[in-house]
This record gives structure tokens, C-alpha cells and sequence, in this order.
């Protein structure tokens, strides 16, 4: 079969052909109907983030159970699932609640999942090692429900935990409307009534995020002026909720300084920046929190959402062998919404 590898830190993905697997004891094997490229996998390739290959890649994967190993009940060929991306050790309080993102045991464990120090799903089969990581797809094309797993679980998490201050008097910026980003501004339009504010650097991006019901877009590239826009559309409470998709420094400033009093500031994205704390900056009782995906009884929630029509990930389609090429263009920021790439 063909499959898309991580082979070392530096170097670009490599196409190759591998045997097809074959499910051990306990475990599934999936023929793949998609696989997300996420711009995580980009941190996976340039940085050392002590992953060894080599590897296949892909962390959202959806498709159909191909063949299952001794002792796995309650699921048969053909059943279309997604699966569950952060793979923990399945044994400790957290994993036993569902929430296998934080796993107690994840320094011991040498994979962070399918896709992240494991063979994921750019590949037509792929090995998933329990049935517990396999969620029904109640419906949904496969193809299009790979990224739910992240680019919608994700930004689920993030804001369900700040659902409490999303009244409907507050007001909620995204920065960065990416694969993410995009799914965020439509989970919140489905969960909250808050005003929202998409910011972005591109304007084909926030002309996306008006589409998606964004009250407010913002252009960020000049930071001092987008803050000040952005201060005069929340008022004097401020920002109740930043969800912050970049991560890069300045997307980072630009939160800190326009959340108001009694407010949260979520950075998700990977770009390396740091939150600066001095007195009342971030302001007096504002939440800083740093989530990472979600748990499986979410990814439930987020499947039942996008089978109600409520949600919806914006795909581009691209075959197997272009993965090499979707990986630039991502790297230049040329994809709209979420990459999946079909074998």
C-alpha cells in the first residue's frame, strides 16, 4: 500500500509503499476514507519534537473497519468510524474518563497516537490499537468527517470549558481562521450566543468568516490598529473569551491586550509565543489556559453536531501522491479551511 511517511526532523515527507497490515489481538484496521493535513505535522517535520521515524503520518483519520483482532466485540467490516486521535495509556483516571488528551502516563508512552510517533492515516490501511479510539460516524461521509477529529474536536474543547462566561452579552475573538479557526467560529455560532470577532491577516479568510456568521472581521496586520478596532467593538468589559489559533507572539500580545476583567485567554496554536504576565496584564481575574484537543466523549458530541448539519468542515480533496505539494501550499498559507488527502 501507499503510505505517507515522517522519516526525521528536517526532512520533507517521503511517498512510499508498505505491506498492508494485519490487526493483532485487540486492535482494527481501518481502510482509510481520509486524512487531515494539520499545520501540526509541520511542527512534526521542521522541529525536534522527539518523535522518531520513520513513521506515517496523519492524525485525523476517518474511514471503514477493514478486518479486526482477536478479542474486539461490537464492531464489523465496513462500520464507517472516525478515530480518536491522542492515544493514552487507556489505564489511569484521566483515560478512564475519556479524556486520553491528558493521560497521567503520557511521558512514559513513546507515541502521542496514530500519526504522532505512530503509523497514521495517510495510508490506505491503518492499524488502530483498540477499538476504544474508534467513534461511529452516524451518517457522515468519511472523507469529510476526518478532520472533526481535530480541526472541530480542538476548538470544541476549548470552548465548552469557557461555555459559562459565553453569555449574550460577551464578546469572542478568533484569531486565525484556519482549519481550526474555521471550525471554531461555527461551533460558537452553534453553542453560544456571544458576539463573535474573526481575525486574521487574510482577508479571503475573514471574508470566509463573515460566510461562517462572524459579526466582525478584523485584518491584523497592523496590531496596535486591530487592537484598538477591536476594543471599541467589545467595549468597556473587553474580551470576554480569546481563542487564540496561532500562537505566534504577536497573535499572543494582541489577546492579552484587549481580554477585559473576568475574562479566559486560550492559546492553541503552536507559533511559539508566550504569554507575559505583569500586574493586571493579563487583566485581574483572566483565566489563561492551554488545551490540547479533546476527549473522546467530545469527539462524540462534535460527530452528533456535524450530523445535525450544524457544523461542517471546508474541505480541499487532494490524492495521496500530492502530499508533498499540500504540505507547501499549507506552509504558505494556500489552504482554505482543511486539506484531506484520500488515498
Amino acid at each position: 500500500m501507499k503510505a505517507v511517511r515522517f522519516v526525521e526532523t528536517g526532512r520533507p515527507p517521503e511517498i512510499v509503499e508498505l505491506a498492508t497490515p494485519t490487526p493483532g489481538p485487540g486492535q482494527v484496521l481501518l481502510k482509510i476514507a481520509g486524512a487531515g493535513v494539520c499545520h501540526s505535522d509541520l511542527h512534526v517535520l521542521d522541529e525536534d519534537m522527539g518523535m522518531k521515524g520513520p513513521f506515517t503520518l496523519g492524525h485525523e483519520n476517518a474511514g471503514w473497519i477493514a478486518g479486526v483482532g482477536g478479542g474486539v466485540d461490537g464492531w464489523k467490516e465496513g462500520d464507517p468510524v472516525a478515530v480518536y486521535g491522542p492515544w493514552g495509556c487507556g489505564r489511569c483516571r484521566t483515560c478512564q474518563s475519556s479524556a486520553e488528551n491528558y493521560c497521567e502516563n503520557h511521558a512514559s508512552i513513546p507515541t502521542f497516537g496514530g500519526g504522532l510517533g505512530s503509523d497514521g492515516g495517510m495510508a490506505e490501511y491503518m492499524i488502530v490499537p483498540s477499538p476504544r479510539l474508534l467513534v461511529p460516524l452516524h451518517g457522515l461521509d468519511p472523507v469529510q468527517a476526518a478532520p472533526l477529529s481535530d480541526a472541530a474536536l480542538t476548538p470544541y474543547h476549548a470552548i465548552k470549558a469557557a461555555l459559562p462566561l459565553l453569555t449574550p452579552d460577551a464578546t469572542v475573538l478568533v484569531v486565525g481562521i484556519g482549519g481550526l479557526g474555521h471550525m471554531a467560529l461555527q461551533i460558537l455560532q452553534a453553542l453560544t450566543p456571544a458576539t463573535v470577532i474573526a481575525a486574521d491577516i487574510d482577508d479571503e479568510k475573514l471574508a470566509h468568516a463573515k460566510q461562517l456568521g462572524a459579526r466582525h472581521t478584523i485584518n491584523t496586520r497592523d496590531g496596535q490598529a486591530a487592537a484598538e478596532a477591536i476594543s471599541a467593538i467589545a467595549g468597556a468589559r473587553g474580551i470576554t473569551v480569546a481563542l487564540d489559533f496561532v500562537g505566534a507572539q504577536p497573535t499572543v500580545d494582541l489577546c492579552a491586550g484587549v481580554v477585559g476583567r473576568n475574562s479566559r485567554l486560550t492559546v492553541v496554536g503552536l507559533g511559539g509565543g508566550t504569554v507575559q504576565y505583569a500586574a493586571n496584564r493579563p487583566p485581574y481575574g483572566c483565566q489563561v489556559t492551554i488545551p490540547y484537543w479533546g476527549s473522546r466523549t467530545e469527539l462524540m458530541e462534535v460527530i452528533a453536531l456535524a450530523a445535525s448539519g450544524r457544523i461542517r468542515a471546508h474541505t480541499e480533496v487532494f490524492k495521496l501522491d500530492q502530499a508533498v505539494e499540500v504540505y507547501q501550499r499549507l506552509r504558505e498559507g494556500k489552504i482554505n479551511g482543511r486539506a484531506v488527502l484520500v488515498p
